[in-house]
C-alpha cells in the first residue's frame, strides 16, 4: 500500500496523534497515517478562513462523495482517499463513522457557540470520539467495551484541546466553552473574544478541566485489561493530553493568548519511552485519570 501523500501530511503535521503511531507495527502505522491524513485534510478545509463558507461547504461535500466512493468499491479521486481505500476494506471501517466526522467538521463552518455541555459533547463525539472508534479498528481489540473507552477518551482529548486553544479559537470568533458555564462564572463572551484573563475565567476553565477529567477517569475505568497492549497508541495519547491538561492547570489556564500551551519534544519522547516500557512489561493500568 503506497501512502506517500498520507505520510507527507503526517510528517508535516508533527501532531500528538501522529506521534502515537510510533508504537504500531509498520502496516498499521501506514494505515493510521492514511486515516490521519484524511482527518487533517478535511479539518484544514473547515479552518481555511480566507475561503468563503459556501466554497468550504462544497469542498467538504466533495470529500464526502470521494470517501463514499472509497467505502463502496468505487474510484475515489483524491490521493489521500485512494490511499485510505485499502485501509477501509482491510479493517472494515464504516462509512457512517466518516460521515459523522464530516458532520462535526462542518459544524465549525456555522456554529460559533455551544449553549451547554450536551451540545458540546455531541460535537466532541463527532470530531474526536469517532476518530477513536475508527482507530481502534486498526489497532485491533477483543472486548467490545473498547468502544466505550474510545468514546470517553475522545471526549477527554477534545475538551483538553478546547481548553488549550481558547485564545486561537476566539481569534476566529469561536467560543467552544459552554455558555451555561460562562453564565455560571460571570464571564462574558466579549471578555473571551478580547482575550481578557481574570480569576472568573480561571475558575470557568478549571470547571471545564474537571469535566474533562471525568472522561479521562471513564476511559481509564472502561479500558479492558486484555486490550491494554493493543490500545498502546491511544494510551500514549491519553498520557500526552493528561500531561498537557496538568500543564494548563499549573499555568492557571492562562490560555487567552495566541500561542497555545504545548508539551516539548523531550517530554513527548519521554512519554513514548515510558509507555513502551510499561507495556513491554505486560498489561498495566493507564497513567491518566488519577485523582
Amino acid at each position: 500500500m503506497s501512502t506517500s501523500a498520507s505520510q507527507a501530511i503526517t510528517r508535516k503535521s508533527a501532531s500528538n496523534l501522529a506521534l502515537s503511531f510510533i508504537l504500531l507495527p509498520r502496516e498499521k502505522r501506514q494505515a493510521m497515517a492514511a486515516l490521519y491524513a484524511f482527518c487533517r485534510e478535511v479539518d484544514d478545509v473547515a479552518d481555511e478562513a480566507g475561503v468563503p463558507v459556501p466554497e468550504r461547504q462544497t469542498r467538504l461535500a466533495a470529500w464526502r462523495a470521494d470517501l463514499q466512493a472509497a467505502c463502496t468499491h468505487g474510484a475515489p479521486q483524491f490521493a489521500v482517499t485512494r490511499e485510505l481505500q485499502p485501509v477501509i476494506a482491510r479493517y472494515h471501517l464504516p462509512f457512517a463513522h466518516f460521515d459523522q466526522l464530516l458532520e462535526g467538521v462542518a459544524m465549525d463552518l456555522q456554529v460559533r457557540r455551544y449553549p451547554d455541555y450536551a451540545t458540546l459533547e455531541s460535537y466532541c463525539y463527532r470530531v474526536a470520539s469517532v476518530v477513536g472508534l475508527l482507530s481502534i479498528e486498526v489497532f485491533g481489540y477483543q472486548n467490545p467495551a473498547c468502544r466505550e473507552y474510545a468514546v470517553a477518551l475522545g471526549k477527554a482529548l477534545q475538551l483538553t484541546n478546547i481548553l488549550r486553544d481558547v485564545g486561537t479559537d476566539a481569534a476566529r470568533g469561536r467560543i467552544y466553552l459552554p455558555l451555561t458555564e460562562l453564565t455560571r462564572f460571570r464571564v462574558t463572551e466579549e471578555e473571551i473574544l478580547r482575550g481578557e484573563y481574570s480569576p472568573r475565567f480561571r475558575a470557568l476553565a478549571g470547571s471545564v478541566a474537571d469535566h474533562a477529567r471525568q472522561f479521562y477517569r471513564q476511559a481509564r475505568e472502561t479500558l479492558p485489561v486484555g486490550d491494554r497492549r493493543a490500545m498502546a497508541p491511544a494510551e500514549l495519547m491519553g498520557s500526552v493530553y493528561w500531561r498537557l491538561l496538568g500543564k494548563l492547570s499549573a499555568r492557571q489556564f492562562n490560555v487567552l493568548g495566541d500561542r497555545p500551551t504545548r508539551l516539548g519534544r523531550g517530554a513527548k519522547l519521554l512519554l513514548v519511552l515510558r509507555t513502551w516500557w510499561r507495556l513491554s512489561a505486560g498489561p498495566c493500568a493507564p497513567t491518566y485519570g488519577l485523582p
